[in-house]
């Protein structure tokens, strides 16, 4: 006879409430995804193509161009990694899964500092450009300065209300932006490209076709030596960098497996056409001291002097203002791309137990980790402060970010290559092409030449920059501390995953 309770009519059953998990919410598709990723991405002509010109000079194109190849290699290991691993995280989530944990934990760490670094170069440059409207924003360094901290404290506000809000402001801002660059460059070919003047500025009167020595000892003012060439390829990296943003947001994608791997793609499309048109048409108006020069030159706003370099009129009235507010726009969309990287990396990290779980913490009512939002924008309005005083920090900003962005990727490549062996069978819905069989295992060539290319400019920026190398692995090391005691603290292992058992990011 069965003697188990059953409820009698009447009776009131009390069920225990069930604890839910607050997740971040799928509401992004394709342009969405598109708008924040080339925020990133295509804003750093604005500043980028001035520093590649101060180092790589005449080879300002060539040097774009070998770097372009560098950064369709790296958005093709993210359009598989994304597809494959569709959560937050980006390279971190991949070196996870592709390793273990604390190499997981050192590509995230890394990645961290360029996005802080992004979030801080972007409003950087925003001033310089409005200048244009009001001279103190260019020239005085604490007004510029000021404005750009401000900049910074309003996306912050924009982001903790939620996603949605600050991607509708990145899709109009982006379509605006696209369709200018775009224009800025059918004039620039239409009115003023020259393919003589571009060869005299690249090699200066007389030296076509150069010499093998010319070529690899250097044409003064005009073309680099061999060594200046590799240096201005590594600081040209600095334009490509920006691809994590997709895999960041992936957790917020509808259908990633499928909207992530077309972001990346139109995105690279998109990027490479923008920035060998705009290169092109610099070096036709301009010669490389002019457009590298950063105290009487363009290096700090290089579109704004292909605007200044137009004909004198219709062209130069409406486009020198036009400018201004391009770029201020998409460099609003890259420093709220960075924003939204960081806060997205910090919740991975945090829901995977790699640091304290208040960096995950999400609110109950915006669904967004409100907290690392408000604590890394502070950290990057604090990188601004010497901006108030004045002084070059400019270019130490470039090549810390380079720091951070490169070890990242090198790190993509290096897991997607070990998924390919460790996990041969798994699921890939976007799979690269071009495999080199090896022991049973398709091993991707792009992902191989990625890895072996990013670690070499890597190595390239950290011998050549020495700002970037003691602050780059000075933030590695405090990172690697945090790491190893809040392991230990919290009784796990470094190297394998916690338990199943893991609490979830808690709300507030």
């Amino acid at each position: 006879m069965d003697n188990a309770w059953r409820p009698k009519p009447g009776d009131k059953v009390v069920r225990p409430k069930r604890t839910k998990r607050h997740r971040l919410r799928r509401v992004l598709g394709v342009p969405a995804l598109f708008s924040a990723a080339y925020g990133n991405v295509g804003s750093s002509i604005y500043y980028a193509l001035g520093i590649v010109a101060l180092v790589a000079m005449g080879a300002t194109p060539v040097a774009l161009a070998i770097a372009g190849v560098l950064f369709i290699a790296t958005a093709l290991t993210y359009a598989e990694g994304t597809a494959m691993i569709p959560e937050a995280g980006g390279s971190a989530s991949f070196a996870r899964h592709g390793f273990n944990e604390m190499v997981g934990f050192i590509s995230g760490w890394a990645l961290m500092l360029s996005y802080i670094v992004t979030i801080a170069i972007s409003a950087y440059t925003i001033s310089p450009y409005l200048g244009h409207f009001w001279a103190p924003l260019k020239e005085n360094a604490a007004a510029g300065t000021g404005v750009s901290i401000l900049i910074i404290f309003l996306l912050m506000a924009i982001n903790v209300l939620g996603v949605r809000e600050s991607s509708k402001v990145n899709i109009i801002a982006t379509v605006i932006d696209l369709a200018t660059q775009l224009s800025i460059i059918i004039i620039g070919f239409v009115l003023v490209f020259s393919v003589s003047t571009l060869v005299a500025n690249m090699f200066g009167e007389g030296n076509w076709p150069p010499s093998w020595s010319q070529l690899t000892g250097g044409i003064p003012d005009h073309w680099p030596g061999l060594s200046a060439l590799i240096f201005g390829i590594a600081m040209a990296s600095l334009a490509f960098t920006g691809v994590e943003t997709v895999s960041q947001m992936a957790e917020e994608t509808k259908r990633p497996e499928v909207r992530a791997p077309q972001t990346l793609v139109l995105m690279t499309v998109a990027v490479l056409v923008m920035f060998a048109g705009i290169s092109l048409v610099a070096l036709s108006v301009m010669t490389p001291q002019e457009l590298g020069d950063p105290v009487n030159g363009w290096a700090k706003d290089p579109v704004a002097g292909i605007a200044a370099h137009l004909p004198e009129g219709v062209m130069q009235t409406i486009y020198m203002p036009l400018v201004a507010v391009l770029a201020a726009t998409i460099l609003v969309i890259a420093t709220n791309a960075g924003l939204l990287g960081i806060s997205r990396l910090s919740f991975s990290l945090g829901s995977h137990r790699q640091l304290p779980s208040v960096l995950s913490r999400i609110h109950s009512r915006y669904r967004t980790p409100y907290f690392s939002i408000v604590l890394f924008c502070t950290i990057a309005a604090l990188i601004l402060i010497p901006g108030f005083f004045g002084g070059d920090f400019f270019e130490s900003l470039g090549a810390l970010y380079t720091f951070g962005s490169l070890l990242s990727f090198a790190l993509a490549h290096a897991s997607i290559v070990a998924l390919r062996i460790r996990q041969p069978e798994a699921n890939r819905p976007f799979r690269l092409p071009l495999n080199v069989r090896i022991k049973g295992r398709h091993i991707p060539v792009t992902a191989v030449v990625g890895l072996i290319a990013t670690l070499a400019i890597w190595v390239i920026i950290i011998a050549t920059q020495p700002y970037s190398r003691y602050v780059g692995f000075g933030w590695m090391a405090v990172g690697l501390v945090v790491y190893y005691l809040y392991r230990r603290h919290e009784g796990l292992p470094l190297a394998q995953p916690p338990p199943k058992s893991t609490r979830p990011p808690s709300t507030e």
